[in-house]
């Protein structure tokens, strides 16, 4: 069967075809911040990516109504279990009013369902683990401050993809398996899987967890309090301290990690130390993560772009060896993760999943 893949991203949308498992082709449109400038909001960008994705089906020779089902990027929705979900009514009422937020990523489901309706199977439009996942258990979501609740925001559809291929080649199912998955790019979660559920893990997006190239991560709460209320920066400014422009960026100047290990490499020991503590605040973080397993691990994972750099991985490793195999498994394929996830509820291994708003 053909599956249509969609991953927008904030000037950018990614698709792919692929037949069954197989990837036919991949595209990524590029847009001109001028012209995604121009739009008063995300849910108005619509009708233009979806005539950006027909010129290149046209281009490819793809008719629309060869389709078996289009998957696109889950957007942010409110909390809700992992897995396959058909978009219907209510998701569409949450996507395009940003009802519990904006982002690019909300136009997956929007797409996915136009171009299925098109392909007439408006039943065949799909969103596979979006980032507000939710499947902490209870004793993962109280903070010491009754008003502050902790959230699960991570990059779950790598972190589960990448599990359920770690559990086909170990010849078992995910269900089965207990697993610290430690996503490592621009941000940083670390998530603890315990039978297909991921019980624990780090507010990847502006709370909790390892400082990343781009996000401060955890801080010390009374020079965080201080900081807030000194008068030097506004609400806007602090929000981008802690994403955009923290980690990496704050200390070096740099969110490249590849550039990072050039000046460590050339002698600069202020690039060495961000380097190792970056790397330590991920290996104490996935230590947290097999506490939530109860020391029962079957394997660490470690993915993401960061995964590429073996002085990187080596640097972690040191200190997580103990807790059980490290598996590298780098990078990231988000529109492989999505196609898998449709597949599997069109070929029967799973039930698509219904959203309630």
């Amino acid at each position: 069967m053909l599956l249509l893949a969609i991953n927008p991203g904030s000037t950018s949308t990614k698709i792919g075809l692929f037949q069954d498992d197989k990837q036919l082709w991949e595209d990524t449109q590029r847009y001109d911040t001028d012209v995604i400038g121009g739009f008063s909001s995300i849910a108005e960008q619509e009708d233009f990516r979806l005539n950006e994705i027909k010129k290149v089906l046209e281009e490819k020779g793809l008719n629309v109504k060869d389709l078996d089902c289009v998957v696109g990027r889950g957007g942010l929705l409110r909390p809700i279990p992992g897995g396959t979900y058909r978009v219907n009514q209510a998701m569409m009422d949450d996507l395009t009013s940003a009802k519990y937020g904006s982002h690019a990523s909300n136009l997956g489901g929007p797409l996915a369902l136009r171009l299925a309706k098109e392909a007439g199977r408006p039943d065949n439009a799909f969103i596979v683990d979006p980032v507000v996942v939710d499947e902490l258990m209870d004793e993962a979501r109280l903070s010491g401050l009754p008003e502050i609740e902790r959230r699960s925001i991570f990059h779950a559809l790598n972190q589960k993809a990448i599990a359920r291929k770690v559990a086909s080649d170990l010849g078992k199912s995910y269900e089965e398996l207990s697993l610290v998955v430690a996503h490592m790019g621009g941000g940083i979660s670390v998530g603890a899987h315990l039978n297909g559920r991921v019980i624990d893990v780090n507010n990847a997006l502006d709370g909790d967890g390892p400082f990343s190239p781009e996000r401060a991560g955890t801080l010390p709460s009374g020079g965080l309090s201080k900081l807030c209320f000194s008068g030097s920066v506004t609400l806007g400014e602090m929000k981008k301290k802690l994403s955009g422009k923290g980690g990496l960026v704050a200390h070096l100047g740099t969110n490249d990690l590849r550039e990072v290990v050039r000046r460590r490499e050339s002698g600069d020991q202020h690039a060495d130390l961000v380097f190792r503590s970056m790397a330590y605040q991920i290996a104490k973080e996935i230590g947290s993560r097999s506490v939530a397993l109860e020391g029962k691990v079957d394997g660490v994972i470690l993915t993401g772009g960061l995964a590429y750099s073996e002085q990187f991985v080596q640097e972690i490793t040191k200190y997580i060896s103990f807790i059980g195999p490290v598996m590298v498994y780098p990078g990231e394929d988000e529109l492989w993760a999505l196609s898998q996830g449709a597949l599997r509820v069109m070929s029967g291994q799973e039930k698509g999943k219904v959203y309630e708003g």
